[in-house]
C-alpha cells in the first residue's frame, strides 16, 4: 500500500492511497463467505455457493463492493499510521479507482490536529491573589460561626427590621379569596424581602397579634401577576440572640476547651484554604497564559462538534430545570446570537487548551498509572452520584476509557505548567 499526503490547509489534508488486488484478497475471501450465507440458489445450501456461481447470480462486482467496504476502515487506518498524521473526526472518502484485478485507489479527506510549537514555560509569569489571614478573616469566621448557635427568643415589643415573625397570610382578588394563597405559621425575616413585595413594609411596627392589608402582585398559583389584597397577621416577633464569644461558645461550638484554641485553629484553616484557592488560581492562570502565548489554526468541524456538545450540554441543563432558552437567555440579559458566539468562543478556546495540554503530554512523555485513573473514575463517579464500579463499566461499555486517561493527562499536563510558569502574589512574593 503507498499513501501520499496533501496538506489543504494547517488543518486539513488529503490521503492518496494506492492499494494492490494482492492486499484485498483477505476481504474478497470475506465478501463472498457472506454472500453465500445471504443469498438462496436453488440447489445450494446457504453459506455452499461457489464464486462462480455467485458471479453469474449476483455479480462479481457486487461482491468487490462488498469487499472494498469492509477493507477501508482498516486500510484508512494503514494510511493514516503511514502518513503520521493525527486526525480529527471521520474522513470524507473517495473511491477513485475501483476494477477487478486492478489496484484500489482512494483519497480521505480529515480534519487534523495542527502543529505548532511551546514556549519556554518558565518564561510565564502570573498573579495570584495573597494567601494571609488577616485578624478581621478570622472575625468574620467567627461571627458567621456564632450565626449558627444563634437562637431566636420572643420580643416584647413592635417589630422591627432583622427581627424574625410567625405570620399568617390570606390573599383576595376582587374581594374573592385565593385559595392557593393562604398560609399560617409561616417565618419570615423581616427585611430579606423573599416574600411578596410590600411585606417588609407592612411589618414593620406590627405586635403579635396585630393585622395589616397591603396591596401586591401575586407571584404564584392560578392569580399568579394578579393584583391582590394581602392580610398579615403576626403571630409573633422574635429576635436573634448571639452567643458571647468567650471560651463557652468555644467548647460549645468545636472541640476546643478555650477561645484563644479556636481562634489559633480558624487562621490555620483559612490559611489552608487560601492556599489551594491560590494553587488552583495559578493552575488555572498558568495554563490561561501559555494559551494566550500559543497562536494555533483551529480545524473548523472540530470546533463545531465542540460547540454541539456545549449546546447540548446547555439544553439538558435547562430541561432538568424545566425553563425554556428564551427564560434562559432574558436571566442572562443575552439575546440568542450573543449566547451562541459566546458558545463558540468558549468551544474555540477549549479545543485550543486541549491541543496545547495534550502536545505538552507528548513532549513531556506523560503517562497515567491505574491508580490514577482509578482515582478520577471516582472522583467522577462522585459528582454525578453513581457507584465508581457503575462508571467504570459504563465508560469500558461505550469505548471511552480513552477520553478518561486523556482527562487525567491534561489534568497533570496544568499541573506541570503551573509548576513551570514563575507565579507570584499580589504583595509581590513567589509562590511555590
Amino acid at each position: 500500500m503507498k499513501t501520499a499526503v496533501e496538506e489543504l490547509s494547517p488543518t486539513r489534508v488529503r490521503l492518496s492511497v494506492e492499494v494492490s488486488f494482492e492486499e484485498l484478497k483477505p476481504s474478497l475471501d470475506k465478501a463472498y463467505r457472506e454472500v453465500s450465507r445471504q443469498v438462496r440458489i436453488p440447489g445450494f445450501r446457504p453459506g455452499r455457493v461457489p464464486p462462480q456461481v455467485i458471479d453469474m447470480r449476483v455479480g462479481r462486482g457486487a461482491v468487490l463492493s462488498e469487499a472494498v467496504n469492509d477493507a477501508l476502515p482498516e486500510l484508512y487506518s494503514k494510511a493514516v499510521e503511514e502518513a503520521e498524521v493525527f486526525t480529527l473526526g471521520q474522513p470524507d472518502v473517495d473511491i477513485t479507482q475501483l476494477e477487478d484485478g486492478k489496484e484500489l485507489t482512494f483519497t480521505a479527506e480529515v480534519e487534523v490536529r495542527p502543529k505548532f510549537e511551546l514556549p519556554d514555560l518558565t518564561g510565564l509569569s502570573v498573579t495570584v491573589d495573597n494567601a494571609e489571614v488577616t485578624p478581621d478573616d478570622v472575625e468574620e469566621y467567627l461571627s458567621s460561626l456564632r450565626e449558627r448557635f444563634a437562637s431566636l427568643k420572643t420580643a416584647q415589643r413592635p417589630a422591627e427590621n432583622g427581627d424574625y415573625v410567625t405570620i399568617d397570610l390570606s390573599a383576595a382578588v376582587d374581594g374573592e379569596p385565593v385559595e392557593d394563597a393562604q398560609a399560617s405559621g409561616l417565618s419570615y425575616e423581616i427585611g430579606s424581602g423573599t416574600m411578596l413585595e410590600g411585606l417588609d413594609e407592612a411589618l414593620a411596627g406590627m405586635s403579635a397579634g396585630d393585622s395589616a392589608t397591603f396591596t401586591s402582585e401575586l407571584a404564584g398559583g392560578d392569580a399568579a401577576g394578579q393584583q391582590a389584597d394581602v392580610t398579615v397577621t403576626v403571630q409573633s416577633v422574635k429576635v436573634k440572640e448571639l452567643p458571647e464569644l468567650d471560651d463557652d461558645f468555644a467548647q460549645l461550638a468545636s472541640e476546643f476547651d478555650t477561645l484563644g484554641e479556636l481562634r489559633a485553629d480558624t487562621r490555620s484553616q483559612l490559611e489552608r484554604v487560601k492556599r489551594l484557592r491560590q494553587a488552583s488560581q495559578a493552575r488555572d492562570r498558568a495554563v490561561d497564559a501559555l494559551v494566550d502565548a500559543v497562536d494555533i489554526p483551529l480545524p473548523e468541524k472540530y470546533v463545531e462538534h465542540e460547540m454541539e456538545h456545549a449546546r447540548e450540554s446547555v439544553d439538558n441543563q435547562l430541561a432538568q430545570l424545566r425553563m425554556p432558552l428564551a427564560d434562559y437567555l432574558e436571566s442572562r440579559e443575552q439575546t440568542e446570537e450573543e449566547f451562541n458566539t459566546e458558545l463558540l468562543e468558549q468551544s474555540q478556546r477549549a479545543v485550543k487548551v486541549g491541543f496545547i495540554l495534550d502536545e505538552l503530554s507528548r513532549t513531556e512523555e506523560l503517562s497515567v498509572n491505574q491508580a490514577e485513573l482509578s482515582y478520577f473514575v471516582a472522583d467522577q463517579a462522585q459528582r454525578m452520584g453513581v457507584g465508581p464500579e457503575v462508571l467504570a463499566r459504563q465508560l469500558s461499555e461505550s469505548g471511552q476509557i480513552g477520553t478518561a486517561v486523556t482527562e487525567v493527562l491534561r489534568g497533570k499536563a496544568a499541573t506541570l505548567v503551573a509548576e513551570r510558569v514563575k507565579v507570584t502574589d499580589e504583595a509581590g512574593h513567589d509562590v511555590d
